[in-house]
């Protein structure tokens, strides 16, 4: 068993030297790296850093994958901290080996390399795992997720030498893993289980013109559709479905959601709920522990999306710097997406309710579509394909609440024209 005791470093105060705590990090993601980032902004000097990462390599941008997997970026083109970064911030990194323990009474971490670091301050930040459908012939070979650099390589590796594809799931993740490996040069099928797709994101009718978009460039879709089995003996060769038809599948890629990953957490006594819960200064129940990312609760809420976790970053940063000012506020947020070529923009409530109106735009020739949801004369939500330079804009009007009654009729056309009008 090897044991770190980081009691080299020593910081200053007020010109007496003090030894440095030390500060553990589970979880060498974006949300954790931010947090550091964050911290050492504020107080460099403060801590000796320790961060255990499950995967070989150092912080890269999850969310470019899909361009990895397409061909468009390298490996190395979406590294965010490097070696020598973790290096000249004097941070130790045990990249491939994942923390296995928590044990809050003696404050250390056990990984699966047994290796044991001490902690004064431990940072959580494991976000989040892909859901597998529990279904027959779910742990083939060929059935994977789309979550990590492996998942890309395994992809990348299965369209040189295989023709079908499969994507369970219609949302921003499914789409752009039949993208790039309908690029890579495979036949792509995207099974839903709804009748729209990416309905998180965008109304039916914004979904109905990306599907028709999407089938143009040649993905097929079966929508409304349950998957039953993966059928297969040492490898995938088919999906069937409910109503007992299937089809030809030599990969299977699993995009229908994640769920926070907080068995580690839970097993260490941290009170979870659907994921770990923290307060205002994502701190969780034991004050010497705190958590950001896809892996927490706030105040009933999970998170997805990159702002509120950078939200996050800064406040956790501030707190564990000490300086305690800072405090999370949940804020409304807006998602622009560019999918497969398609420019689409939605923010707040864009289904509306009682009291709602809609103002839509349809411009089927310039292949534009929005649709406006206001109440009581405010904008309340947004949805934009196609044409989304606006969308800031709209997403102020959301957020501040603004009265738009007077701007009603040319809210559709966009911020110059509105603007115009005020100033006439």
């Amino acid at each position: 068993m090897k044991t770190e005791y980081a009691v080299a470093g020593i910081a200053s105060l007020n010109g007496a030297p003090v030894a440095r705590q030390r500060l553990v990090v589970v979880g060498n993601g974006m949300a954790g790296m931010r947090t550091v980032e964050e911290l050492l902004k504020i107080a460099p000097d403060l801590y000796d850093i320790t961060v255990f990462g499950a995967e070989p390599y150092g912080n890269y941008n999850r969310i470019l994958l899909s361009p990895v997997l397409a061909g468009e970026k390298r490996v190395d083109d979406i590294i965010l901290n490097t070696r020598e970064w973790y290096d000249a911030n004097d941070i130790t990194l045990h990249a491939g080996d994942a923390v296995t323990e928590i044990d809050r009474v003696r404050r250390i971490v056990r990984s699966e390399k047994g290796v044991e670091a001490r902690y004064d301050r431990l940072l959580i930040a494991t976000g989040s795992k892909p859901f597998i459908i529990p279904v027959p012939g779910c742990d083939l070979p060929g059935v994977i997720a789309f979550r990590d650099i492996q998942d890309v390589e395994t992809m990348l590796d299965a369209a040189r030498d295989h023709r079908h594809a499969v994507i369970i799931g219609g949302g921003l993740l499914g789409l752009e893993a039949a993208n790039g490996l309908q690029r890579q040069g495979m036949s792509v099928t995207v099974v839903h289980a709804t009748d729209s797709l990416m309905d998180r994101q965008l109304d039916a009718s914004a979904a109905a013109l990306l599907k028709r978009s999407l089938e143009a460039k040649g993905l097929r879709f079966a929508m409304a559709t349950q998957t039953t089995a993966i059928i297969g003996e040492d490898r995938v060769r088919a999906v069937r479905f409910a109503d007992g038809t299937q089809i030809d599948a030599d990969l299977v890629v699993m995009t229908a959601g994640v769920r926070p990953n907080i068995a580690l957490a839970q097993a260490s006594g941290l009170h979870c709920e659907r994921a770990i819960v923290v307060d205002d200064t994502l701190q969780t129940f034991d004050p010497r522990v705190y958590a950001v990312g896809e892996c927490v609760q706030h105040r009933s809420a999970t998170f997805g999306l990159v702002a509120p976790i950078w939200d996050q970053a800064r406040v956790a940063g501030a707190h564990l710097a000490g300086a305690g000012h800072r405090r999370y506020v949940q804020r409304a947020t807006a998602t622009k997406l560019k999918v497969t070529g398609v420019d689409l923009y939605s923010a707040g409530d864009f289904i509306g309710g009682d009291g709602s109106e809609d103002l839509v735009l349809r411009d089927p020739r310039r292949g534009v579509y929005k649709r406006l949801v206001l109440q009581a004369g405010r904008l309340i939500g947004a949805v934009l394909y196609g044409d989304v330079k606006d969308g800031g804009w709209y997403f102020d009007l959301i957020q501040d609440r603004a009265d738009v009654s007077h701007l009603r009729g040319r809210l559709l056309f966009g911020k110059a024209l509105c603007e115009s009008e005020i100033c006439n």
